[in-house]
């Protein structure tokens, strides 16, 4: 269970955040003071902190600032009831992972603390290579095929060379993993991890969101903000589907590689930053530089050290072993007595293509371990795709759910506009609730099933029940 640490002097603020964020998974403590919030950290050991910007003994800042020496990796996020400029700037120069203004919005702070828990949890937990005593604790790199050898030989070579590394790989292989592990046995390990996925975030912001931009830049551009380089300055930054960049960002990415030095968004000052940056992709970035897709010769940067993680179609030695750790993860985390697979299942499992790799085998196992009903993970708990039964199709009803065609006509024989968003949000809320009738309510249940992060969830729920 992660801990938040909330220090603020409302007692008002601090009972609406306790209440609104504690849950199964998050405990909070509380301090009115920031010389209270110094002496918890020390003794509670949070995950995250989040600190009011005015307290009646000191700063925010300065607190952040001592926070920060007492743990550089540490999250904070920096609420306050005043939006001054100089102050969002000033606590994420000191290393604040968020900045948000007063009132808080629920979702929102619940989604930046879960972000938050998320980034301690991979900065923290290190990336157990296999053959580690089994109570370490780490997220574990499991294989011991020739190719998955060669992957942890090029991790010992590397991760303690201060250079910038590509790590190429189909979706789902294990990329974010590799990265860690590479951080983790570096030189910077004591300083800031993050991690960024270029396919996630829109074009038109992954500049700003990695370079940061000025007030006024482009449009909603209310205030400067200060972006990852130099948020993460001194530590590593972690580029997941680089090859999703545009020419713009690529060009100051090359910069920045080159130079350590770039330009926030709408900005002539050049600002220096030194990260170590290790860049991930599934895509044939030598073919996108052919097409003119990718520039070739950042292209060059990236690819003087690479690490390749083969496919799991290609590891199948690896399987079994893969399988017996995803069900002992997971029958740990629900809190099910599932110990083993059963030998038909492990045939199913051996014989299928895995086209979404390490990561289509781990949600099979999670799916498979919640409809085992005892200590044995059966063949018949497997998708009905595994077992080659047909797959049924599903005509919903007015009683089980929308018709999505019927529904789409209707919409289109009323005029109405914005139909996808519509017919969207009517099948969400259908699966949301068959999902939580099947598993009694339990949120960390229905999010498994779902393939859901628990942030996504109740996101999805707020909107469907608001």
């Amino acid at each position: 269970m992660a801990k938040l640490l909330i220090i603020d002097d409302e007692p008002n603020v601090l009972y609406s955040l306790q209440a609104g964020l504690e849950s199964e998974e998050l405990s909070v403590v509380t301090a009115r003071t920031g010389k209270q919030g110094l002496a918890l950290l020390k003794t509670q050991s949070p995950d995250v902190v989040i600190v009011d910007v005015q307290l009646p003994d000191q700063s925010g800042l300065e607190l952040l600032a001592e926070i920060k020496r007492h743990d550089q990796k540490m999250p904070v996020i920096v609420v306050t009831a005043f939006a001054a400029t100089e102050t969002a700037i000033e606590a994420m120069k000191r290393g604040a992972f968020e900045y948000l203004l007063k009132p808080v919005d629920l979702y929102q702070i619940r989604d930046v603390v879960d972000r938050a828990a998320e980034l301690r949890r991979i900065q923290s937990v290190p990336a157990v290579f296999e053959g580690a005593a089994e109570d370490t604790g780490g997220d574990r790199i499991v294989g011991q095929c020739p190719a998955m050898q060669e992957v942890y030989k090029a991790i010992g070579r590397i991760a303690p060379q201060d250079v910038t590394v590509l790590i190429l790989g189909e979706s789902g292989t294990g990329k974010e993993l590799i990265a860690r592990a590479l951080y983790q046995h570096s030189r910077r390990a004591d300083r800031a991890f993050l991690a960024i996925n270029c396919a996630a975030i829109p074009e038109a912001l992954l500049e700003s969101e990695l370079f940061g931009h000025e007030k006024g830049a482009f449009t909603g551009a209310d205030r400067q903000r200060v972006g990852k380089f130099e948020q993460v300055n001194g530590g590593t930054l972690f580029l997941d589907e680089i090859g999703d960049m545009t020419p713009a960002t690529q060009a100051k990415v090359l910069r920045l590689l080159q130079e350590q030095r770039f330009e926030r968004v709408g900005g002539r000052e050049t600002i220096s930053a030194d990260v170590r940056i290790i860049a991930a992709t599934n895509q044939n970035l030598e073919k996108m530089a052919a097409e003119g897709k990718f520039r070739q010769d950042l292209l060059y940067r990236l690819n003087g050290v690479t690490v390749f993680l083969p496919p799991l179609r290609e590891r199948e030695a690896d399987i079994p072993m893969l399988a017996e750790h995803f069900v002992r993860l997971t029958s740990r985390k629900l809190e099910k007595p599932v110990r083993a697979l059963a030998p038909e299942a492990l045939r199913l499992l051996r014989s299928h293509p895995w086209p979404g790799n390490v990561r289509e085998l781990q949600n099979v196992i999670r799916y498979g371990v919640i409809q085992a009903p005892g200590e044995a993970l059966t063949a018949e708990c497997l998708p009905a795709a595994f077992r080659g039964d047909r797959v049924p199709v599903i005509h919903a009803d007015s009683a089980t759910g929308p018709d999505v065609r019927t529904l789409t006509r209707r919409l289109l024989e009323a005029g109405e506009g914005d139909i996808y968003r519509k017919v969207l949000a009517e099948v969400d809320r259908a699966v949301l609730e068959e999902i939580l009738r099947h598993v009694g309510g339990n949120q960390v249940h229905a999010s498994e099933l779902l393939g859901l992060s628990r942030t996504t969830l109740r996101n999805k729920l707020g909107r469907n029940t608001g």
